[in-house]
């Protein structure tokens, strides 16, 4: 190389490290809570790394053991215990710190979307492995947010001797609603006092009481038939195919006759294994969504009898396997309320020209005539609506009604893009991301210290949970003693591109960022042939 060269690419590295080293935003703080913003901002080259080696990992749900691997080994060399497989689900883990109380919980989501695999950092679609899952909901990005929060709480609570402990947990396939029911069946949260989890968002915000959106249950119907030729003897046969085909129409006729609020879907699993032979083994996949607890065990119990009444049809026989269930979420007002005013001093990320440049490329990619950008005001914390509003699911639920919990959502991504889609996946590996984490660690950490630091908010959040909260409402988890995870789920699309992955997960110790690895110019607007670095 060069001495020129040598030169620029020594002072590229400076600036660009000086960039992650400019603060996010302009903290109205003071003290210790000044403190830890002045820790997280110093924090952002790991920030950064965390969401940029996850969003290079891209795996799905239950399989999700590269992510395992890596914040494990980072939780530990901080002085976490580690616990692998909690809840027999063989990628969660348990990371804890401290000791007394409170004990303070924290969780995000860790999985990504089938067939979402894109380059971060362009306003054109361009798959990184073409088929390959990405990080479609942005769900690399939120440990990062939890980490340096509880890191920078952690080096305050040493050196003033605070009580307390810190739990980081990962949600573990929450694209198909499959674990946090079982964490809190299997009892992993009676000791804890709170829970902040956090979710990717295009706005910093938190509420309280209902959520809009729904709970669900995921199911699925297996039936068994008889095999026969499918030309010499058809009559032989029993076909469980046909009986998933009536069921599917049997729901599909009663849902004129629920009520407008609910939400069901379905993907024929295994349809068969070719035309010619009779299918003597078929299934399908249904997630039935509503708004109360109440009704959505009744629409599933519709959904069982249509289940059973295809079956008499068909002369088959049915089975049928819980792999989901989320309830209905409702949020903690003191924690709430609290967080809201560490969200109003902590501010949005001051964005960029090219961030501000680059989302309105994507609003633009994604149909908007009148592209906003980024957020620039906050919007405000959320409150029960008079009217509930049907949408969609997360299973942070189940937990929300055993102990005390709110959801902080960070910005970290674009407004106006496509849910559950390879257009979500374009920002959640750029400044945008990286700032979006680093604000939501300061209201994250500010919330900790304000938990820890004031017993009276950690018993007035007992208080609403038991006095208003669950007052007329008992919880009683949608999945049983002997349900079992689905732990089997996404194996095999894994083992087909995990080779291909492996190959590009992002080298922090080669790359300042995963975009610079990628060969991308932030913010590339127009397409050209990007040379990946080797």
């Amino acid at each position: 190389m060069s001495s020129i060269r040598l030169l620029i690419t020594l002072l590229l590295s400076v600036f660009s490290a000086a960039a992650l080293a400019q603060p996010s935003t302009n903290s109205q703080f003071t003290g210790l809570k000044a403190e830890m913003a002045r820790s997280i901002e110093s924090k952002a080259k790991l920030t950064q790394e965390i969401v940029d080696t996850l969003f290079s990992f891209s795996e799905l749900g239950f399989q999700e053991f590269e992510t395992q691997r890596y914040l494990t080994n980072l939780l530990a060399a901080n002085g976490f215990d580690i616990e692998l497989g909690v809840a027999n689900i063989p990628s969660s883990w348990w990371a804890s710190w401290g000791s007394g109380e409170p004990v303070i919980a924290l969780g995000s989501d860790v999985d990504g979307i089938p067939r979402a695999s894109q380059m971060p950092g362009v306003a054109y679609r361009q798959p990184i492995i073409e088929g390959a899952p990405g990080h479609g909901e942005g769900h690399n990005s939120g440990q990062a947010v939890n980490i340096i929060a509880a890191l920078a709480v952690k080096e305050i609570m040493q050196r003033e001797n605070l009580p307390g402990t810190l739990v980081l947990w990962p949600g573990i396939a929450e694209e198909l609603l499959a674990t946090k029911a079982w964490y809190a069946r299997d009892g992993l949260f009676e000791e804890v006092n709170a829970v902040l989890f956090t979710h990717v968002s295009n706005n910093l915000n938190v509420s309280w009481g209902d959520a809009t959106g729904t709970g669900l249950v995921s199911v699925e119907y297996l039936f068994d038939g008889v095999a026969a030729h499918g030309a010499g003897d058809p009559w032989k046969g029993r076909s469980a195919l046909d009986a998933v085909e009536l069921m599917n129409v049997g729901w599909n006729f009663r849902r004129e006759h629920l009520h407008p609020l609910q939400r069901s879907h379905y993907v024929i699993s295994n349809g068969g294994d070719q035309p010619n032979v009779v299918p003597s083994y078929a299934s399908v996949w249904y997630f039935i969504r509503e708004i109360t607890a109440d009704n959505i065990r009744e629409n599933f119990e519709t959904l069982q009898r249509v289940a059973e009444g295809a079956a008499m049809m068909t002369d088959t026989s049915v089975s049928r396997r819980i792999v989901g269930a989320a309830w209905p979420r409702h949020f903690n007002r003191p924690i709430a309320l609290a967080m809201d005013e560490n969200i109003k001093a902590v501010g949005l990320p001051t964005w960029s020209e090219d961030d501000q440049r680059f989302a309105k490329a994507l609003q633009t990619l994604m149909g908007s005539e009148d592209p906003q950008g980024l957020a620039t005001e906050l919007s405000g914390i959320g409150e029960p609506r008079e009217n509930p509003v049907s949408g969609g699911s997360d299973d942070i639920g189940d937990i929300s009604w055993n102990v005390p919990t709110v959801t902080l959502r960070y910005p970290s991504n674009v407004r106006g893009l496509q849910g559950h889609h390879w257009s979500s996946a374009m920002a959640m590996a750029t400044p945008i991301a990286h700032k979006g984490a680093t604000v939501g660690a300061k209201v994250v950490a500010a919330t900790m210290l304000d938990l820890i630091q004031d017993p009276s908010l950690v018993r007035d959040a007992q208080s609403y949970f038991d006095d208003i909260q669950t007052a007329d409402v008992q919880y009683e988890p949608f999945i049983g003693p002997d349900d079992e995870p689905a732990i089997e789920k996404n194996a095999e699309i894994m083992a087909q591109f995990k080779p291909l992955l492996e190959e590009l997960y992002y080298d922090p110790t080669r790359f300042d960022t995963y975009l610079d690895q990628l060969g991308i110019e932030y913010p590339q607007l127009e397409p050209n042939l990007i040379q990946r670095s080797q």
